[in-house]
């Protein structure tokens, strides 16, 4: 029997209502040579019986397992599958009909290509098209690589795939984010600017649960960068304090939840073990007794210049003075840590730094997506700047940075920098979000903590 060029495994856990037209999107192919595993993970629905009517088919392949979740099901196609490039479709999602054909002949005629992705459709629950998504192509538009392509659409060679040990098990979530960061790192990889697949949105996928998914891409950061770390250090944890300027005098001896804002910082920063060196800097001496209340080696006070705190003024200067203390050559890493952004947690920090380091950036700074209109004025009224509508593209989305907190290279001081040139960004969501900017924000911040209570 001759091996097929293509495995398409459909993993599938109580998708009964959908499964059958996600079999039939791969019966259509335009292509021949193909083999299609389904698996049903433990389902309680109807998906047994879908599965059943194609039984018999011998292309078709069909597994159950019991509730062993979706990265063990993949692994389990994986060490299944005869083709020379596997794709994944989930029990919920569609193909379009030639899908295998232009991205298959892709990885046919690009040797040094390891993985390839298309645009896809977002469909509602009844499949009916909403929204087209659309990234850039890599390498010739689009020289960042920080944003992943959807786990479920994309074409890898099985030979690379299986030499990163498959998909991670102890994740439960971000499977293709974890794929792209292990494949990106070693090989070469593109994609195709044709909509072929159909992307389901519903209230029972995955894409909804925001905790978990949050979880998975900070530990699949975390380690993608263990090994690179070393040669980025001193990284250094710098907290700016002032007297004025703010709505109230030394805004960071305000309690919240028992303490001040400047002690909840230095508590979250040396939680971390990332962190080389941990510097809270000031114009007001008083801010050091605040310091030595700490038992942590790695953290000191540096007395700021009280010019260097007026509003407009930049923070560059006194951060390269800390930095060429303590690192001379500029090699290092610095975050910067804003008191007035008190619920901040370590493992932001933390993604921060691996954000910076996966990314080869300049900078990384966390932000969140303005989902709302945004206009600018023009000689005819005004203009919508965020476009969001059928076809959607990674280029036209807006951002809010959020002063929550900045990981950047050291070497960007010596040029009068903060971020430098190349900024990238990760996504900080609910309360991280809150600044402190007024007497209302304080209060706020205060409930939010449970003071009172």
């Amino acid at each position: 029997m001759v091996d097929p060029r293509i495995t398409v495994y459909l993993p599938s856990r109580n998708y009964g209502r959908f499964l059958g037209d996600a079999i039939e999107s791969v019966l259509r192919q335009t292509v021949e040579d193909w083999e299609l595993i389904v698996i049903d993970d433990g389902s309680t629905d109807d998906t047994p019986q879908v599965m059943n009517l194609y039984r018999g088919h011998p292309k078709i392949h069909l597994q159950r397992t019991e509730g062993v979740g979706l990265a063990a099901v993949c692994n389990l196609a994986l060490a299944k599958a005869r083709g020379r490039y596997v794709i994944r479709l989930d029990g919920d999602d569609l193909f379009d009909e030639n899908i295998l054909l232009v991205l298959g002949n892709v990885l046919d005629r690009q040797p040094d290509v390891a993985l390839v992705f298309p645009d896809y459709y977002l469909v509602d629950q009844f499949g009916e098209i909403f929204a087209q998504e659309r990234r850039q192509r890599l390498y010739s538009s689009n020289h960042m690589f920080d944003l992943p392509p959807n786990g479920a659409c994309t074409l890898v060679r099985a030979a690379v795939l299986r030499g990163i040990g498959g998909y991670r098990e102890d994740l439960n979530a971000q499977d293709g984010f974890d794929l792209w960061s292990r494949v990106i790192s070693h090989h070469k990889c593109t994609n195709v600017n044709l909509p072929l697949f159909y992307y389901r949105r519903h209230g029972a996928n995955l894409t909804t649960d925001s905790q978990r998914i949050l979880d998975a891409r900070r530990q699949i950061k975390k380690d993608a960068v263990q090994t690179q770390l070393e040669a980025m250090r001193p990284i250094i944890a710098v907290i700016p304090c002032r007297r004025n300027f703010d709505f109230v005098t030394d805004l960071w001896k305000q309690e919240l939840g028992g303490r001040t804002l400047v002690d909840r910082d230095i508590s979250v920063c040396t939680s971390s073990k990332l962190f080389d060196h941990i510097v809270v800097t000031s114009d007001n001496d008083e801010t050091e007794a605040w310091v030595r209340r700490h038992d942590d080696s790695r953290l000191r006070f540096f007395p700021r210049d009280p010019q260097s705190t007026i509003r407009s003024a930049s923070i560059v200067p006194t951060l390269e003075r800390i930095a060429r203390e303590i690192d001379p050559e500029l090699k290092g890493i610095t975050v910067l840590r804003y008191t007035q952004s008190p619920f901040v947690t370590v493992g932001t920090l933390e993604e921060a730094v691996a954000t910076l380091a996966m990314s080869g950036g300049d900078s990384a700074t966390g932000v969140e997506e303005i989902q709302s209109q945004v206009f600018r004025r023009t000689a005819h009224g005004l203009e919508i700047v965020n476009r969001r509508g059928q076809i959607n593209s990674d280029f036209n989305v807006l951002y809010r940075d959020l002063q929550s907190c900045i990981a950047t290279r050291n070497r960007n001081f010596a040029t009068g920098s903060l971020t430098g040139k190349a900024i990238v960004s990760f996504v900080v969501t609910g309360a991280e979000c809150f600044f402190i900017d007024s007497e209302h924000k304080l209060q706020i911040a205060r409930i939010m903590a449970g003071d009172g209570r």
